[in-house]
């Protein structure tokens, strides 16, 4: 009898088709961006931000749901409406929200600058703020930043410089941020590679349906609008929409993306579910970073919820377990109080039966069928003391899922936002 060949031992495993880079917003081919210092608020703080396709580029755009909403927002929900941008303008040190007509003025005039430095239509400019709400814009020290920004934007020679660049427009958006938030990745097909970059910002003010927070997602893979928007709007729900630090949801959040087609070629069937992969991986991972970097926070929070009959149900119980005042305190605190987590999943407007919840801090079981159990404190102190908090809910009602992120409630969040103004 023949023996079986064992070619299958030859076999390598299949590399993942994506992979994380060093970079961020400028990585994809035909991208350019630059943060600059135009003294907006603090003269030492790179506070401008450009981002520049060098071809007009398929767009898409998620907003704030809250009602207030900042006056560049409104007019980059205007030029979004074509499904065309060229370039992203963003600044750090003011809102730009809450001020009338001089608001609407100040971001029409961010985009008409941005435009004629380079050369392109002003529809196809997006405006993004974030600082203070209701003081009115230095326009003419923004515009200046813009000015120099559209300069220094063409003097990268080679793509270390580029880079640092690109790192200086990260650094341009952050307020209270304590660390740089980018990315980059790249995705390799048989027709060539596909890159990924993006940038954010948020530490404070940041709530389910989009809290201060600010996004820029930049690809020179080629996707028709309509498919980038449906990606960005699904990506949105399971990333930065599942992030809370304060409960508060700000006038000024977005995340845009641009996509130029700048790679060459179209994604095939199975490279486009790659690519949807990558994208996600890359919204998470920002969402993450924004909730590692609450305002004053010491531990990062993370709330999976299971076994739910629905999704929506899975992502109201873990939104707000994650944006419980009193479950942030007692993980601050280091205290099991699984109550405080169950009581958080009961007025979640989840649909479920609170005798058939067991919950966990880490791997420590601390109440079963919606009961305590006997369960070590110091296990689950030991726990908590970590710097990174994992809890889980688990319900026997179906197969549903989702997870959220936040962090602990500090002494330091009330210091800092207690003098934000000056």
């Amino acid at each position: 009898m023949e023996k079986i060949s064992q070619k299958s031992e030859n076999i390598a495993t299949p590399k993942p088709k994506w992979s994380w880079l060093d970079g961020g917003i400028g990585i994809p081919q035909g991208f350019r961006a630059v943060g600059v210092k135009a003294k907006i608020k603090n003269p030492d703080k790179y506070d401008v931000a450009l981002v520049y396709s060098e071809v007009p580029a398929q767009a898409a755009g998620v907003f704030t749901r809250n009602k207030v909403k900042a006056h560049p927002l409104i007019l980059t929900k205007k030029h979004l409406a074509n499904g065309i941008a060229q370039a992203m303008v963003a600044n750090s040190g003011n809102a730009n929200a809450c001020v009338g007509k001089p608001g609407d003025e100040a971001a029409w005039a961010m985009a008409t600058k941005t435009a004629q430095a380079l050369g392109i239509k002003a529809e196809d400019v997006l405006v993004a703020s974030t600082g203070v709400i209701g003081v009115e814009m230095p326009v003419e020290r923004v515009l200046k930043g813009i000015e120099q920004a559209s300069i220094e934007i063409s003097q990268a020679a080679d793509s270390q410089q580029a880079k640092q660049a690109a790192h200086q427009a990260a650094l341009a958006i952050m307020t209270t941020d304590l660390t740089v938030k980018e990315v980059a990745c790249e995705l390799v097909t048989e027709q060539g590679v596909i890159r990924l970059g993006a940038m954010a910002k948020g530490s404070g003010m940041i709530h389910p349906n989009m809290g201060t927070m600010l996004g820029f997602i930049t690809t020179d893979a080629d996707i028709p609008a309509a498919d980038l928007q449906a990606l960005l709007t699904d990506a949105v729900e399971d990333s930065f929409n599942m992030v809370t630090v304060d409960g508060d949801t700000s006038t000024n959040d977005m995340v845009l993306v641009l996509a130029n087609g700048q790679a060459g070629f179209q994604l095939s069937p199975s490279d486009w579910a790659e690519f949807q992969e990558m994208f996600r991986a890359v919204c998470k991972k920002l969402a993450q970073e924004i909730a590692r970097d609450g305002e004053g926070a010491s531990k990062f929070l993370e709330v999976k919820v299971k076994g739910t009959q629905t999704l929506a149900d899975a992502r109201l119980i873990a939104k707000s377990i994650c944006g419980s005042s009193l479950v942030k305190t007692a993980v601050f605190g280091e205290d099991a109080n699984w109550g405080r987590i169950l009581a958080a999943a009961g007025y979640s407007g989840a649909d479920f039966d609170p005798e058939r919840v067991d919950i966990y801090l880490g791997h420590v079981l601390v109440a079963k069928d919606g009961q305590g159990v006997n369960f070590s404190e110091e296990e689950a102190k030991e726990v908590l003391s970590q710097k990174d908090i994992s809890i889980q809910v688990v319900l026997q009602e179906g197969e549903a899922q989702a997870t959220a992120w936040g962090c602990d409630l500090t002494h330091e969040y009330v210091t800092i936002n207690g003098s934000y103004r000056t």
